[in-house]
């Protein structure tokens, strides 16, 4: 009960144990990964496609996939291919079927259960956050953070901007962790590219060749696509303008 939030409307909790704790008493999850998993999932959706969340990037997902008739995404240093890399997927068709592994937002999405889960990244901030109370009061926000060489998860600037972003239009209490969220928000909403491109993940996309994707990732508040996970798959939603 300590860690849960559960007095607050509006909570925000990192990683695997925030789902844990937060997702079973409440309406609706959101999950935020904006470098890079969900603004791939909000491209590609808003385009038509059709996104599965696979966990690990193995010989299981090849043959996931296949059982699926589906894509598997691929390196992202491929430049042939559907990856993480948002940029990869701008012009990915309509129907396109895509298993996108991840060890982030992807096994998040897999933990929520059967809580409705909403893909959230800065692109569709306010979207998401409408669309979410839609299912009531009880608002779970997730920033997915990154993972270390070991696997211990890596609390990422970005992702606590992502959730602030949202949590910023959403009504109802807010718990002290989600208030400084949207603190940090706001502090650094004036100039989130540039932020976003002096951040560990930022710097490291630029490092490796895919300042594009920061800068795509860091389009503020540009979609009103909602990527919502209902059968095992990512679709799309929209809010009216």
């Amino acid at each position: 009960m300590i860690f849960n939030q559960s007095e607050f409307d509006l909570r925000c909790e990192w990683g695997d144990r925030g789902v844990a704790h937060l997702a079973p008493i409440s309406d609706v999850v959101v999950i935020v990964n904006v470098l890079s998993f969900f603004t791939s999932v909000e491209i590609a959706t808003n385009n038509g496609a059709i996104i599965f969340p696979y966990e690990w990037k193995d010989e299981s997902a090849l043959d996931y996939a296949k059982s699926l008739q589906a894509q598997l995404a691929g390196d992202r240093t491929s430049k042939d291919s559907y990856s993480l890399s948002p940029a990869s997927l701008i012009q990915i068709p309509s129907e396109t079927k895509l298993v996108l592994p991840s060890p982030n937002g992807s096994s998040l999405t897999l933990r929520t259960g059967k809580i409705p889960t909403l893909a959230g990244c800065l692109r569709n901030c306010e979207a998401v956050a409408q669309f979410a109370q839609k299912y009531g009061s009880k608002i779970a926000v997730i920033p997915a953070g990154e993972r270390w060489k070991d696997g211990a998860l890596r609390p990422a600037f970005e992702d606590l901007i992502g959730a602030g972003a949202i949590l910023s239009y959403l009504n109802g209490s807010l718990s002290p962790e989600a208030e400084i969220a949207v603190a940090v928000f706001h502090d650094f909403k004036k100039d989130l590219l540039a932020y976003l491109k002096k951040c560990s993940s930022g710097k490291e996309l630029i490092a490796r060749g895919f300042e594009s994707d920061v800068e795509i990732a860091a389009a503020f508040n540009m979609s009103n696509c909602v990527p919502l996970f209902i059968k095992n798959v990512y679709v799309k939603q929209f809010m009216s303008s």
